[in-house]
C-alpha cells in the first residue's frame, strides 16, 4: 500500500528538472497562419502553418492538421503515437499559384483536448 509517507520520498527522489521542465496542464491545439495579405494574380504564395500544442508524447499529441483554401481542403498531415508532430511548436508549408482571392483556413487538433478551433486568413489577388 502506497502511503503519504513513500509518496512524498519518492517524489523527493525525483530529479527536480522532471518534475518542473514543463506545465503541468495541456491545452488544445492551435493554429496561425503567415502569408501575404496581397499578391499580383497568377504568382506563387508560400503559407506557413505554425500549430502550438503543450504536450507531445506518445499519449499525448496533435493528431491532425489539415488547411482549407475557399472552402475546399487542399492538405492534411495526419500524426500518430509512433509518427508525432516533431515538437510542441511547429511548422508545415503550402505553397499555392494565386488565380483568385484566397480565404485560407487551418485547424489542428490533439489527441485528447481537441482543437482550439480554426484560424482563416484572406488573401486579396490583384
Amino acid at each position: 500500500m502506497l502511503t503519504r509517507r513513500k509518496l512524498l520520498f519518492a517524489l523527493m527522489m525525483l530529479p527536480f528538472s522532471s518534475i518542473y521542465a514543463r506545465p503541468a496542464f495541456a491545452n488544445k491545439s492551435s493554429t496561425s497562419i503567415d502569408a501575404p495579405t496581397t499578391v499580383p494574380k497568377g504568382s506563387e504564395v508560400t503559407i506557413r502553418i505554425t500549430v502550438t500544442h503543450r504536450g507531445n508524447s506518445a499519449l499525448h499529441y496533435t493528431n491532425w492538421l489539415r488547411v482549407i483554401v475557399n472552402q475546399k481542403e487542399i492538405t492534411r498531415w495526419d500524426f500518430s503515437s509512433g509518427k508525432r508532430p516533431e515538437a510542441e511548436v511547429f511548422t508545415r508549408e503550402v505553397k499555392l499559384n494565386a488565380l483568385e482571392h484566397l480565404e485560407v483556413t487551418a485547424e489542428a487538433n490533439c489527441n485528447l483536448h481537441g482543437s482550439a478551433g480554426p484560424t482563416t486568413m484572406k488573401i486579396s489577388v490583384s
